[in-house]
């Protein structure tokens, strides 16, 4: 990784942590293409900057662990479906981002190799520092712990300096904006006041991983055109969660 950040940006590698719902449009289910070229658009647009870039995409598009749980479902097969969503979703998103022209290497914590590397933290580093974008799949490999955990945990392996959370609203809010108008936005919070509010960035593993190594999360719109290249640069409207 170079020393310095691009001219342009604030930042030289960060993580780009978006739900599987993202990648669902205006559709209830699965994969809407054009949505997903729109945020590989987004993401080459940064990458056109020099920042490198890691992703984690959550499954919740096509399978949800906790909800097939929720209905009968035995918890750990449940969430290895889930993990199984989340590889289907990134390579989607490789596909698109390829067909820009920005190489790009989907990385599983559980082994297929015919579709995706293992996860190899130094061969990972070395992806990145070739430009590549690299998407990490499958979570953390485990059951029981979320891709927001599994967001937290690699942008720390790989020594990023923010995580990005491309999310429906332009930050963090004390209640749904979407439902209460007088919602109120924050522009900075601690990790625990995020904690202790319950307010709903990522879950309580994910942000004690965060503060636990001073790594900033900020919350972002993804459905913003231009919003993640602006952001970087320190313009837009997002949330930073600190210490």
């Amino acid at each position: 990784m170079s020393d310095t950040a691009p001219p342009e940006t604030r930042f030289k590698r960060v993580m780009l942590k978006i739900s599987g719902e993202a990648l669902m449009g205006d559709q209830g289910y699965g994969l809407h293409p054009p949505t997903v070229e729109r945020i590989a658009r987004e993401v080459k647009s940064v990458h056109d900057l020099g920042v490198e870039i890691c992703m984690v995409i959550g499954g919740g598009n096509v399978f949800r662990g906790l909800a097939g749980s929720a209905q009968g479902m035995e918890r750990t097969t449940a969430d290895y479906m889930g993990m199984l969503a989340t590889v289907m979703n990134a390579l989607a998103v490789q596909s698109a981002l390829e067909k820009l022209g920005v190489f790009t290497r989907v990385i599983s914590a559980i082994r297929m190799d015919e579709v995706a590397e293992p996860y190899i933290r130094r061969r990972a580093v070395r992806h990145l520092e070739k430009k590549r974008v690299c998407i990490f799949a499958a979570g953390t490999g485990n059951p029981y712990f979320t891709t927001d955990t599994a967001a937290t945990l690699r942008a720390n392996e790989m020594a990023c300096e923010a995580i990005f959370k491309g999310t429906k609203v332009d930050g963090v809010y004390d209640k749904d904006p979407l439902t209460n108008p007088d919602a109120k936005r924050f522009e900075r919070v601690t990790y625990d006041e995020v904690l202790a509010q319950h307010l709903k960035v990522m879950d309580a593993s994910a942000i004690a991983l965060a503060r636990d190594n001073n790594l900033p999360i900020i919350v972002f719109s993804l459905d913003e055109p231009g919003g993640f290249k602006g952001i970087l640069a320190g313009n837009g409207t997002y949330t930073t969660v600190h210490g």
